[in-house]
């Protein structure tokens, strides 16, 4: 936990910048200060948590383009009994959908001892699925994909806010000094791009260190992470120089958040060349785990390196980890052959990242977060597609502290509109951070004259599905 967010705990701290420039021998102050944050006697992190977390970790699955509630885990019987009839209620504004529903092609099951519904689309993350927490009532803010794709990321549809994983971040700062607390893998360069994985006005550190790009992973490695020319003590003596520049600019301008982040940039990044390289190479894992994540397979190879990936990166600290697809779920026209074919590049990664965490025994402390920017609408856009539907839609849930083999919540009939048990977008991230061990109303940060959170003045914690 830094500086900034002890201040909210009530304990007087200076500024890193006011600890830099108070240091009076050179970058070995700074490396003090360094040594003693990671010992905790500067910036005490665990200690000083809201409550007692029920995950260590995060791994957000983020399905960019808005999967069909209705077609994945969201049955409707009613639906299915009312093809080509009339929408028997309003349509949300500002969608090019007729008032004509239309079935799902695909046909549901109950799986698991929990019986819970899941459609032919993700036969493997079936066989998970008493581990689930379905949640049925999602509703956002955001009709077209950058609003929506901001709120998910940001908690504002709007404004340029720092990202979940940024307030992860911020809030709880690194469980491992050599590697980053916030990570994104192939994250989307479209629909705000860098802002849903930028930490925005909070410290420059918090933002992700990303790999890949736009649903595709790679090479999987982070560039120049090995230097041909010099070894590690020549290595150190440049950062040495380059960091008391770095310092001595910092005295010059008296505040400088650019410069702090440069700072703490070139430190974690000397740090990584030690450890990233082997926690980022699959290479080594059994035929047996590449199998159980699909990467044997064309179909599932990219994805399933992503999921595996993010479960290496997950038991070595990382708090938070985002992996995306493409913007690939947005079938206007298509459906079918469109949903198919993004559920088979999935559904077997996504099932194998759940095992593998049981496994290890991870799964308990680690929560896996599924889910789109929004659902799709049940009525027919063009002859065979689906219109954006923030009002209503489905995410699910694993591990870190919920219950598993359940469904919260319950959209109408049709599928449309978020019924009961209502979770809005604010309230998911409110779960999240409790989960963490944090209280969403206390994690702020000062910025323009006023407090920030995450959850800006909204949000509720919704403990009906916390184990």
């Amino acid at each position: 936990m830094n500086t900034e967010s002890l201040s909210n705990c009530g304990c007087e701290l200076p500024s890193r910048r006011q600890l830099l420039q108070s240091a009076t021998c050179g970058f070995g102050g700074m490396a003090m200060l360094d040594l003693l944050a990671r010992e905790g006697k500067a910036a005490p992190a665990l200690e000083k948590m809201h409550h007692a977390p029920k995950a260590k970790r995060v791994i957000f699955l983020f399905m960019h383009g808005g999967p069909s509630q209705v077609d994945t885990f969201d049955y409707k019987p009613q639906l299915q009994k009312d093809d080509g009839k009339s929408l028997p209620f309003e349509a949300a504004k500002n969608i090019d959908a007729v008032s004509k529903l239309m079935k799902s092609p695909w046909k549901f099951s109950r799986h698991g001892e929990s019986g819970l519904w899941a459609s032919e689309l993700f036969p493997e993350v079936a066989k998970q699925i008493d581990d689930l927490c379905i949640i049925k009532s999602m509703h956002s803010k955001g009709q077209s994909h950058g609003q929506a794709v901001s709120m998910l990321h940001t908690g504002s549809d709007s404004l340029i806010r720092p990202s979940v994983g940024s307030w992860v971040s911020y809030g709880l700062g690194n469980e491992n000094e050599n590697l980053p607390a916030f990570m994104a893998i192939s994250p989307p360069t479209a629909h705000g791009g860098p802002r849903n994985y930028g930490s925005a006005f909070l410290p420059a550190k918090h933002q992700a260190t990303t790999l890949g790009r736009a649903g595709s992973l790679g090479s999987g490695r982070i560039n120049n992470t090995h230097n041909k020319l010099m070894d590690s003590q020549e290595q150190r003596q440049h950062l040495n120089l380059i960091q008391q520049l770095n310092q001595n600019h910092l005295k010059s301008v008296g505040q400088g958040p650019d410069i702090e982040g440069a700072i703490e940039a070139f430190e974690l990044a000397y740090r990584m060349q030690t450890i990233a390289p082997e926690v980022l190479d699959i290479d080594h894992e059994t035929p047996d785990t590449y199998k159980r994540y699909g990467i044997d397979e064309k179909v599932t190879s990219n994805f399933g390196k992503q999921c595996l990936m993010a479960r290496r990166l997950a038991e070595s600290g990382v708090r938070y980890i985002q992996i995306s697809t493409g913007n690939v779920w947005d079938q206007h026209g298509n459906l079918k052959s469109g949903h198919e074919k993004n559920a088979l590049n999935v559904d077997k990664p996504i099932a194998g990242l759940i095992q593998d965490l049981k496994l290890r025994g991870l799964l308990d402390e680690t929560l896996v977060v599924w889910g789109g920017e929004f659902g799709r609408t049940p009525i027919v856009q063009g002859k065979n597609g689906r219109d954006h539907n923030p009002q209503g839609f489905c995410m699910w849930m694993a591990g870190g502290g919920v219950k598993g083999g359940i469904a919260f919540g319950e959209s109408d009939d049709y599928g449309y509109y978020a019924a009961r048990d209502r979770v809005h977008m604010h309230d998911l991230h409110a779960t999240i951070l409790h989960l963490m061990g944090i209280d969403h109303e206390r994690l702020t940060y000062r910025y323009a004259g006023r407090d920030f959170r995450l959850t800006d003045v909204h949000g509720r914690v919704v403990h009906e599905i916390i184990a």
